[in-house]
């Protein structure tokens, strides 16, 4: 049964549509967009194993258009940075989003049910797409759906729509900031108990044993443990829902939430445009765990491509497939294992030790009666809580000097720069310092950051990882599809944050703040637009 608000909106736009006689080429505006975030998808992958796609990718690859040279030009190329740059159209320095650490975490807004912390875009500053299609209609809606907290929030700023995610235990929730309830329809979906079936199941290859050219034999994988197929997933339902999260399954499960949501919210019917967010996780979670050479990844990725095949599908069957536009892109790369980039045995090779440097410093500042927390890395960021020194009567230059120093004598260490200096080499054409630049916002204390040489990792981490300003962690693909766009494989360098102002542009609104993007024109007919 439609609900009041439903018919009222639509009742509402009609008359007004009717009244002041819509043109014809606005009324071709996309009713839905979808925005798809894959998360730690390389563009190489696409090309890679392209010849063996047959559901989404091959679609967006044949239909749509494919930028091969898109780059996050920030230089945390992490999750929550990501997310929130590529479907706001701003660097983390603007956002507020700079790290994982500091995306969504947020104990104000609790969980409504599950295991997990609370979350909230509290520290997101700003808007995002979605943001700009409603101020102009207030009846278009959102729904965001991921594995991870900061898959579903960020990518709709700080919007009170409804945005779900895993809560480990086998359902979708949200937090506090979202709602006091789940609804009807996010209840019936978590009763049906989705991940029940997999429990005790074996994850296979998808396709025959032979169409895999990768050696399933690499025992730094994993962390050297279960490194071989088949992997089976837990049968005891506490650890199962658990490790859910890293088997393929959790893509499949998110695209069944997502398109529950566009048949109980009626997503996309019209007149107004509405956006579906759907970010999936789970190449993430196989590439951090195997590696991106590893035939668990190369099978992921395939049914990704599957995945992708069906919301795409089940949306033409939903929907006036002249009336939608996906864009896709992923939040960032990955670099490969040290232990397979360097040759050697020292298992700490390629990976850099900073904690004596900072353990000293720390140790000095205490000495001087500064507590150690005053001095803080995280992800490469140096902050230094300087009115505390001063109040010590201790001179912040002198320990920031100092630090840098000792961090560049560090083997495997390629720069530490200030903070202060990172404008000037930007200006200067330093792709390093200008992904740092604008990854750094002014108030966050910061006062060097710090850059290992490339393919390095820290000592600590022990799985296939990101972060680096690097361009294996920061290159990734855009792809955009529909009616209005021009399909094609375009090669000329573009960066995340062009993806927002491109879709603003083709439904026809104004981003309502200044935005670091800028619109590909290059893929719209001369008529697109406002």
């Amino acid at each position: 049964m439609r609900t009041l608000r439903c018919l009222l909106r639509r009742a509402t736009i009609g008359i007004a549509a009717a009244a002041l006689s819509v043109p014809a080429a606005a009324q071709t505006k996309p009713t839905l967009v979808v925005q798809i975030t894959v998360d730690q998808l390389r563009p190489d992958y696409l090309d890679r194993f392209r010849h063996q796609f047959t559901g989404g990718f091959k679609r967006l690859l044949d239909q749509g258009a494919f930028f091969t040279q898109a780059f996050h030009d920030h230089a945390v190329t992490e999750t929550a940075p990501g997310h929130a740059t590529l479907w706001s159209g701003r660097f983390p320095s603007h956002t507020g989003v700079v790290l994982n650490e500091i995306g969504v975490a947020d104990p104000q807004s609790p969980l409504l049910f599950g295991r997990g912390g609370g979350a909230s875009p509290y520290r997101f500053r700003g808007s995002a797409f979605f943001d700009w299609v409603r101020t102009r209609d207030q009846f278009s809606r959102a729904l965001s759906v991921s594995r991870k907290d900061r898959g579903a929030i960020l990518p709709i700023g700080k919007a009170k729509q409804q945005a779900y995610w895993y809560s480990l235990d086998g359902g979708f929730t949200t937090s506090r900031y979202f709602g006091d309830t789940l609804p009807t329809w996010v209840q019936r979906f978590n009763a049906r108990d989705v991940t029940a079936k997999y429990l005790g199941t074996e994850w296979n290859l998808l396709l025959p044993e032979s169409e895999y050219p990768e050696p399933d034999s690499v025992s730094v994988e994993h962390g050297g443990r279960d490194f071989t197929f088949p992997h089976t997933l837990s049968a005891d339902r506490r650890q199962g829902t658990f490790q859910f999260t890293d088997f393929p399954w959790m893509d499949e499960i998110t695209v069944d939430m997502a398109l529950e949501g566009v048949h109980a919210l009626e997503l996309g019917k019209g007149p107004s445009t509405d956006v579906l967010s759907v970010s999936l996780s789970t190449v993430d979670a196989i590439g951090h765990a195997y590696g991106p050479l590893s035939r668990e990844l190369h099978d992921q990725i395939l049914r990704t491509d599957r995945a992708l095949g069906r919301l795409i599908d089940s949306l033409y069957k939903l929907r006036d497939s002249s009336r939608i536009v996906f864009a896709l892109g992923a939040d960032h790369g990955v670099t490969p294992l040290p232990e397979l980039a360097f040759k050697g045995d020292d298992p700490n090779r390629g990976r850099v030790d900073v904690r004596p440097v900072m353990d000293a410093a720390r140790s000095g500042l205490a000495a001087r009666g500064v507590e150690g927390d005053a001095l803080v890395l995280q992800s490469g960021v140096i902050m230094l809580d300087q009115p505390r020194l001063r109040a010590k009567g201790v001179n912040a230059d002198s320990v920031v000097t100092a630090l840098r120093a000792a961090l560049l004598k560090l083997p495997g260490m390629a720069r530490v720069d200030r903070v202060s200096t990172l404008a000037a080499n930007a200006a200067r054409g330093d792709k390093i310092a200008r992904r740092w630049l604008h990854s750094v916002p002014p108030d966050i204390q910061a006062v060097l950051t710090v850059t290992f040489k490339e393919g390095y990792y820290w000592v600590t981490t022990r799985y296939s990882t990101h972060g680096s300003p690097y361009d294996l962690d920061a290159h990734i693909p855009v792809l955009f599809m529909g009616p209005m766009i021009k399909p094609g494989r375009y090669n000329q360098p573009i960066r995340s944050v062009d993806v927002a102002p491109t879709l603003a542009e083709i439904v026809g609104v104004e981003p309502i703040e200044p935005i670091d993007g800028k619109v590909l024109r290059m893929i719209l007919p001369a008529s697109t637009g406002r």
